[in-house]
């Protein structure tokens, strides 16, 4: 039994990780229909900016804060530059945009920094806290911390902040709230500023894990990508729940199907993806789309 809680602590832990990438995935498809392939390089960048300022001797945290700032200009850019154009294209057309946008940032990345692996800080303190025979990191116990402060703060932005509930009606209906005087336009970059600071805190929270590289992320989308499609992809609460359940999923099944072991825990996403599509598309909190006749 204290195996098995074990397990689950540490399934946790990464679950956290792929909901807080799960939750910038999300915000994205809410306020413009857009799944964002390039999310996880995005956030790649984003945590080499913030190694750039901890290795000229700059504080963790204010680097972090540095890097959330430059990471929501610079989704804003993004999508005023590259996403505005093809508006209304083709769901194709948008796909191929989202695709190209991964293979540049990605080369960009390796030019810039090379693709030597890199060791990234931890921000936690070693150790970790025993309770009944379960060892609890202290980096897990942050990890949690912090996507719970997100999920918190982004909470309270929607529900009560003018900001949030111009972006909440862009989100249900564009058209509409066009006409009250809503600047869709400036309220959907607002969006993917959001969503790329979010992807920050999941690179910066997954690097100390791994070793920083240009390629890190790959698999973690993976896991992002069954997380929102387990919660379903219009429910930033189900993208922080999926991510929770995946992160177990995985770590009981590398830790008690014989079969899968360490080796094979990647086909685990692709199984929920698979499941979910088939069993209940719109994910466990999910709306149903619903065509009138």
């Amino acid at each position: 039994m204290t195996d098995f809680l074990q397990q689950i602590v540490e399934g946790l832990g990464a679950g956290a990780i792929y909901a807080s990438l799960a939750l910038a995935l999300v915000l994205i498809y809410q306020f413009t229909g857009i799944v964002n392939f390039a999310q996880g390089e995005l956030a790649m960048f984003a945590t080499y900016i913030a190694w750039q300022f901890v290795d000229g001797g700059m504080p963790f945290w204010l680097a972090l804060v540095l890097t959330l700032a430059i990471s929501f200009l610079g989704g804003m850019a993004i999508e005023r530059v590259i996403i505005r154009p093809v508006e209304g294209a083709p769901e194709l057309t948008v796909v191929i945009v989202t695709v190209g946008l991964f293979i540049f940032v990605n080369a960009a990345a390796g030019w810039i920094w090379t693709f030597l692996i890199k060791d990234f800080p931890n921000p936690f303190p070693r150790g970790a806290l025993e309770a009944g025979g379960v060892s609890v990191a202290y980096s897990t116990l942050g990890v949690l911390a912090v996507v719970g402060a997100v999920m918190g703060l982004l909470y309270l932005l929607f529900q009560y902040t003018k900001i949030g509930l111009g972006m909440r009606a862009v989100a249900t209906n564009p058209d509409s709230a066009r006409l009250v005087g809503i600047r869709v336009g400036w309220t959907l970059a607002l969006g993917w500023g959001l969503a790329a600071m979010v992807g920050a805190v999941s690179g910066v929270l997954v690097a100390p894990l791994l070793f920083l590289e240009p390629n890190m992320m790959g698999g973690v989308l993976i896991y992002a990508f069954a997380a929102a499609t387990l919660g379903g992809f219009d429910s930033p609460m189900g993208a922080v729940v999926g991510g929770l359940i995946v992160g177990i999923a995985e770590t009981l099944a590398g830790a008690y199907v014989g079969f899968i072991g360490s080796d094979l825990k990647i086909g685990v996403p692709l199984a929920v993806i698979l499941g979910v599509l088939l069993l209940r598309p719109q994910g466990l909190f999910g709306r149903a789309a619903v065509e009138r006749a």
